[in-house]
């Protein structure tokens, strides 16, 4: 019997083995496929409108595809503000618009309003803070995105103007065909100097970023 249970033991851990090595074999697979995805259209990955948090002249780039209603950029956003200030004058952050929840788009407006109105960052903060109470998949309540903006100084008078003006559509809509191209289907997805992650997960991305500022220091 003993003899037995020990088979099984010894045949279940290799079959786990097996499945590991499966799993990262799939996951440098994807990622190999993301680089050589990137690699051949680089220019979609930051265009002149993105909006940029940090240095503009910082060596390393994490640019995150971002969905403001996404409970994981939220989750997220937090060790990317750690990241940057660890490395104040190395890593700027770029974002990147992926709204692929219901009332997604009209969000994204209210932050690019805010940027014209210089209180961006302000905005995003205090839009992600307030997630929870707005930002139901299936009847957001936009209002109280609103309302959080406002409560961050912003004009929402002149803000809803903004929203409701087609100049910003041509915001929405080259993020929305560069995401496609680059074959972004989640949010948040980032990419830290053209790399993707090789899997998903803080540690993975604090990781890649760390690998990067230290090609600067050579």
């Amino acid at each position: 019997m003993k003899h037995r249970k020990l088979i099984i033991f010894l045949v279940l851990g290799m079959a786990f083995v097996a499945f590991l090595v499966g799993v990262n074999l799939y996951q440098s697979r994807v990622q190999s496929a993301q680089e050589l995805q990137v690699a051949g259209q680089a220019e979609r990955l930051v265009r002149m409108h993105s909006p940029v948090i940090g240095p503009r002249e910082a060596p390393v780039t994490i640019v995150e595809f971002f969905d403001p209603a996404c409970e994981t950029c939220r989750a997220f956003y937090p060790v990317v503000k750690e990241l940057m200030q660890q490395y104040p004058t190395e890593v700027r952050l770029v974002i990147r618009y992926a709204p692929f929840h219901q009332g997604s788009e009209q969000v994204v407006k209210l932050l690019e309003s805010a940027r014209r109105q210089d209180k961006y960052l302000a905005v995003l903060e205090s839009v992600l803070a307030a997630q929870p109470q707005w930002a139901d998949h299936g009847t957001p309540n936009l209002e109280l995105a609103y309302k959080a903006a406002e409560q961050a100084g912003l004009d929402m008078q002149r803000a809803r103007a903004d929203i409701a003006a087609p100049a910003l559509d041509a915001v929405v809509l080259q993020d929305v065909q560069d995401l496609t191209a680059l074959k972004v289907e989640k949010t948040p997805t980032f990419f830290v100097n053209g790399r993707p992650l090789p899997s998903f997960g803080h540690t993975q991305l604090a990781e890649l970023v760390a690998q990067e500022v230290s090609k600067t220091k050579k």
